[in-house]
């Protein structure tokens, strides 16, 4: 996990390997003070030498100086390397869930994967930073500090050798048992997410149904579990503090005990024991040795905190998508728009029992037009997600024109077709900019011609900025058949030579319906069409009309061999057209 994470420095390689040099700088300074404190002491004030004074506090000024810019410049190179590291985590994160299938995000979920490109990632970035400062200050300070005391005296250093076996032991107990209940913290962080985003997404069927209350009880709860489980874990971590202040305060009384009696049977002399210059120096020592410890704690408090979003991230950059394109002698070229169904069946899970599609035989010349009807849950969407393969297949093949699309480099078999899905998506920024999604070379002629064979155009001049029009995202400030007339444009600027409309005229009149059906037929006779619709008018001078029922095909012909042959096309006709007709 380490390595893969690590590769995302990148060009902060250096502000990763300065901040810690500096940081050990200003450490080295830090420690050389109480030495230069003792030397002040003992030789400058105690034997009243002015020389000693001055050249001392000299060098006092200029360590606290070089400690004070090693400091400004360790701090500077983290902050940068850290941001740095986020900033390429996030990258590499989002451009692999880019190439995800469904089937991917289906199984991490959405809130799950914008946890971890947010909180998660923030978290790591803080852990980096403490890393390449903190991680290195501590370990340093401890052995730097060691050190210099040890060459005050030995006997005396021991003291802190007592203090050590009780820190490690606390660390090793506490650490297991927090890193559970984060573990856990992380996962609720995504049901909190997801809680968040369903009830913005749909806050006007919340408010229609008067549902505010329950949906405040929901996230309650949730936000509940993460504040019980943060309280539980800060709890078990507030033991550490204690634990540390005993053993700092148990060090510096010891050391105080031994010290002064080492200094009155020295008499003060440095050469018959120990100075009262070196025991300040050793009082700041024993501060300086512990806080490190301290500092230690902390860090494993953090790289315990950040174990959980390490492996989160870790999983979404390994995560490999269910769908790629074939790695060698991919087919880079969409011969025509026909359609082969051959015994296909699907599952969405390898796991799952049913069947979403069962034994599928359908076969599709190019340049038709085909219309697919069923009540909801036949499996007409996901019969025409395997065109562009959204989805693989669990059986058979499905083949465009003549090849297995499984045999197609996936770029160059979408690119050949164009879907405009039951939940129409507009994004925000201009028309033109929305339209362009579909032909970013498109001139200002070729999107004028889309949007009329949409009959999209009369709507967009009658805005005060036409196609220059700020779209709000999602597309809230335009009304459910404009937005489906605009993706309808949008993807047919493709010239795709396979073109799906997934219910995507359902929010608009019947003669803005017709007049739709028109143009596809006029202008784009070369472009296989398949439309699914809840209205036989929709679909009623198709060449083909496919009829769905539980995943299978129940029917399929022209509208007059249904009505001739099938019971079940002509009752949904004859009670739409009674429907209709009151």
């Amino acid at each position: 996990m380490l390595r893969r994470l690590a590769r995302c420095i990148r060009e902060y390689k250096w502000p990763t390997f300065l901040s810690p040099i500096c940081m050990i700088g200003e450490v080295a300074m830090e420690v050389l003070i109480p030495l230069v404190m003792a030397d002040l002491y003992d030789y400058g004030i105690v034997e009243q030498n002015m020389t000693v004074v001055v050249r001392q506090s000299i060098l006092l000024v200029i360590l606290a100086l070089c400690s004070l810019c090693f400091g400004v410049a360790s701090a500077f190179f983290a902050s940068k390397a850290s941001t740095g590291f986020a900033k390429n985590l996030r990258h590499d994160m989002f451009h692999r869930v880019q190439n995800f299938s469904f089937s991917n995000i289906d199984r991490l979920s959405a809130s799950s994967i914008v946890t971890r490109l947010t909180s998660d990632v923030a978290n790591l970035q803080m852990s980096f930073q403490m890393m390449i400062r903190m991680a290195i200050r501590s370990p340093m300070m401890l052995i730097l500090a060691l050190i210099s005391a040890l060459r005050i005296d030995v006997t005396l250093s021991l003291v802190f050798c007592a203090a050590l076996p009780v820190l490690i032991l606390a660390l090793s107990t506490l650490g297991p048992i927090v890193f559970k209940i984060f573990d856990r913290v992380f996962r609720t962080y995504d049901k909190l997410n997801n809680t968040v985003q369903e009830n913005i997404r749909g806050i006007r069927v919340v408010k229609s149904f008067v549902r505010e209350k329950k949906e405040i009880e929901k996230f309650t709860d949730v936000s509940g579990s993460v504040y019980k489980d943060f309280c539980k874990a800060e709890r078990i971590l507030a033991l550490n503090s204690p634990i540390m202040q005993f053993c700092v305060y148990g060090c510096m009384l010891a050391i105080s005990w031994f010290g002064a009696r080492m200094v009155v049977a020295s008499g003060n002399n440095p050469e018959l024991g120990l100075t009262t210059g070196q025991l300040s120096s050793m009082f700041t020592y024993v501060t300086q040795i512990l806080s490190s410890l301290m500092m230690l704690s902390m860090v494993f408090v953090m790289l315990t905190m950040s174990r959980s979003p390490l492996k989160r991230c870790y999983e979404l950059l390994m995560e490999e998508p269910d769908l790629v394109s074939p790695t060698e002698n991919a087919v880079a070229e969409v011969p025509d728009g026909s359609i082969d169904f051959d015994n296909v069946s699907f599952r969405y899970s390898a796991k799952a029992k049913h069947r979403a599609l069962k034994e599928i035989d359908l076969h599709i010349p190019s340049g038709a037009t085909v219309g697919i009807l069923g009540v909801t849950g036949a499996g007409k969407t996901t019969l025409v997600q395997l065109i562009p393969r959204l989805y693989d297949v669990s059986e058979g093949c499905v083949k465009v024109g003549g090849i297995d699309v499984r045999n197609y480099d996936l770029q160059i078999l979408r690119d050949q077709v164009a879907m405009v899905l039951q939940k129409n998506e507009l994004f925000s920024g201009t028309i033109k900019e929305n339209l362009r999604w579909g032909n970013p070379d498109a001139t200002d002629e070729e999107l004028e011609h889309a949007c009329r064979l949409a009959c999209a155009h009369d709507f967009i001049v009658s805005f005060p900025d036409g196609y220059d029009t700020y779209i709000e995202q999602g597309g809230k400030n335009v009304s459910g058949g404009q937005k489906q007339r605009l993706c309808i444009a949008r993807a047919l600027l493709k010239k795709p030579k396979i073109l799906i409309l997934d219910d995507s005229t359902s929010a608009v009149d019947t003669r803005t319906d017709a007049l739709i059906r028109q143009a596809f037929r006029e202008e784009i006779p070369g472009t296989t069409k398949l439309i699914i619709a809840q209205r036989i008018a929709s679909v009623q001078d198709a060449d083909m009309i496919v009829l769905m029922e539980n995943g299978m095909i129940l029917d399929a012909g022209s509208h007059g061999e249904l009505m001739a042959r099938s019971d079940v096309y002509r009752e949904i006709y004859e009670s739409q057209k009674k429907g209709g007709d009151e």
